[in-house]
């Protein structure tokens, strides 16, 4: 699928011409927790579009391979702490009640 890895390189884009100078750490600590945090957002953006994509074609096309790749992303996301436990509990339900 096509479609994943032009999402994700979409998204690095994004992330790399973001302009973070409004708030520029001074120390040297602020600057690393500021790399972490780019580098842990531009992850977390990833799996989240990920995650969109495979439910919104579970949804769309509710074939078994579909709702499971999507049921294992929501579990991968809440294992990531990239959606809360009970966000991905409630979007596997909703998987849960397509008609196949």
């Amino acid at each position: 699928m096509e479609v994943w890895g032009e999402t994700k390189m979409r998204l690095i884009d994004f992330m790399l011409t973001f302009d973070y100078t409004r708030t520029m750490p001074v120390t040297k600590t602020a600057k690393r927790a500021l790399r972490a945090s780019r580098k842990k957002a531009s992850v977390n953006n990833l799996i989240l579009a990920n995650l969109e994509i495979a439910v919104r074609l579970a949804k769309k096309t509710a074939t078994l391979k579909n709702i499971l790749k999507a049921v294992s992303l929501a579990d991968k996301a809440a294992k990531k702490h990239a959606v809360h436990k009970n966000k991905a509990a409630r979007i596997k339900s909703a998987l849960s009640h397509l008609r196949i």
